[in-house]
């Protein structure tokens, strides 16, 4: 992710930002969204095929809805919507099944964002943190829906 396009973003931000409980209401925002996206891309992963693609397959595993989740964290409560799947195979990494408390993960994904990481290194990160087993290809995924939710969202 290019660090120019989040100074862009961070700015476009700050300007409806006037007090300390907006500035905990945009966290809580970016933190939904963030973990929503992620999760997501994780049932794409999960599944091999995108929602809503033409080509899914013939028959196995789909998705099955979503489930409300309230998380505690470093920005107070968060309610997410946690994509779920048919069978019930699927088993989130960043947000894992019955997990209540968002750990420092949710604040890490937007460090290692800022940062400038590549999918590599945030993948060793995840590995090393969390013992989380996530590909490349799902932290890609994750980093370009992020910024294209961030973006649809502050407009």
């Amino acid at each position: 992710m290019d660090r120019e396009k989040l100074k862009a973003l961070a700015k476009e931000l700050a300007k409806d930002i006037k007090t300390e409980a907006d500035l905990n209401m945009l966290s809580r925002e970016l933190v939904k969204l963030t973990v929503e996206t992620a999760l997501n891309a994780e049932l794409t992963e999960h599944l091999g095929y995108e929602k809503h693609a033409d080509s899914k397959p013939a028959r196995g595993n789909s998705r099955n809805g979503s489930t409300t989740k309230r998380l505690k964290g470093s920005h107070g409560e968060v309610e997410i919507s946690a994509p779920r799947d048919r069978d019930g195979s699927f088993e989130p990494q960043l947000v894992r099944k019955n997990q209540t408390r968002l750990t420092s993960m949710d604040d890490q994904i937007l460090t290692l964002y800022a940062k400038g990481l590549s999918t590599r290194e945030i993948v060793e990160t995840f590995k090393e943190m969390y013992d989380a087993d996530v590909s490349p290809t799902l932290i890609s995924k994750v980093t370009d829906r992020v910024l294209e939710q961030i973006t649809q969202w502050q407009s």
